[in-house]
């Protein structure tokens, strides 16, 4: 089998696009997507196992793939591995800053190092990224970048590092988008909601015991997909995405509208996009 996109094959032939955290969940993901239509995927992470198992399935289905060890938080080592990539593959298409990580926890009891470390992660990482890509690559000879948000819209209860974070992002997402339309680049982000990946067996207690519930929660009664994050990026990064640039794209099935007073109808008429053909359903919710 081969990933089922709906965008046209030799989409991104011959592009290199780079994915930070591309080696689980939906970066691993999308990497399987962009691969399929015909880019070089360049997958950026801390984890060595799963870039290398990652890039050996986009291999073995016939896409061009490499991968990285990089600690996105260190301004150096960022520099350097641009410097890099660029060396060995000529310039930077397109980059999906994905990387992120987070924990549960009342924001009285975040140390100021916990919180330090999920802003660290969230946004600086993707700004150096960004940052380099543009200095060394795409200044130059244009490009799309496609950051990563979370639903901070009315706050983050229990994640207000993460929160903090996104909203940061945001706003820098907007600003690049400004500052570097003169180059022929264009930025914007996507914001998913409760999506059915990897991420959810990270979480643990009470954030754990949560997740079957969270789909009574979702207008559309239902988590999100890996894949319908992945086309809302590939899109982004396509040429029919032109014309948009500094754009925050939910993706959570309508979960940020409404009110608490405002009662969801119970229903299974949303049904979901599952391109990916080495989808796997989380822990967390094979009981579900």
């Amino acid at each position: 089998m081969s990933y089922q996109s709906i965008f046209k094959p030799g989409l991104f032939a011959d592009q290199v696009i780079v994915i930070t955290g591309g080696g689980s969940g939906i970066g691993r993901c999308t990497a399987h997507e962009l691969a399929a239509l015909g880019a070089h995927v360049v997958l950026i992470g801390r984890g060595q196992e799963a870039l290398e198992n990652t890039a050996a399935e986009i291999e073995s289905d016939g896409g061009k793939a490499s991968w990285h060890c990089c600690d996105i938080r260190d301004a150096e080592a960022v520099t350097e591995r641009v410097t890099s990539l660029i060396a060995s593959h000529g310039r930077i298409d397109g980059l999906f800053n994905n990387a992120g990580g987070q924990f549960p926890a009342p924001l009285e009891e975040i140390s100021p190092n916990g919180f330090d470390a999920v802003l660290r992660t969230n946004l600086s990482g993707g700004f150096l990224m960004m940052r380099e890509a543009y200095r060394q690559s795409m200044r130059s000879h244009g490009g799309a970048i496609v950051n990563m948000l979370a639903d901070h819209w009315n706050g983050m209860p229990g994640m207000a590092h993460s929160g903090a974070a996104r909203a940061g992002m945001a706003n820098l997402t907007r600003t690049a988008a400004f500052e570097w339309a003169k180059s022929g680049v264009r930025v914007n982000a996507v914001a998913p909601g409760w999506v059915a990946s990897s991420g959810l067996d990270k979480y643990e207690g009470a954030a754990a015991a949560m997740i079957p519930m969270l789909a009574n929660a979702v207008p559309l009664k239902r988590l999100g997909t890996e894949s319908e994050i992945s086309a809302a990026v590939v899109f982004l990064l396509s040429p029919a995405a032109a014309f948009i640039s500094g754009e925050l794209m939910r993706i959570d099935g309508a979960a940020s509208l409404g009110g608490r007073l405002w009662p969801l109808a119970d229903h299974d008429n949303s049904q979901p996009y599952n391109g990916f053909h080495r989808a796997q359903a989380p822990e967390a919710l094979k009981d579900d």
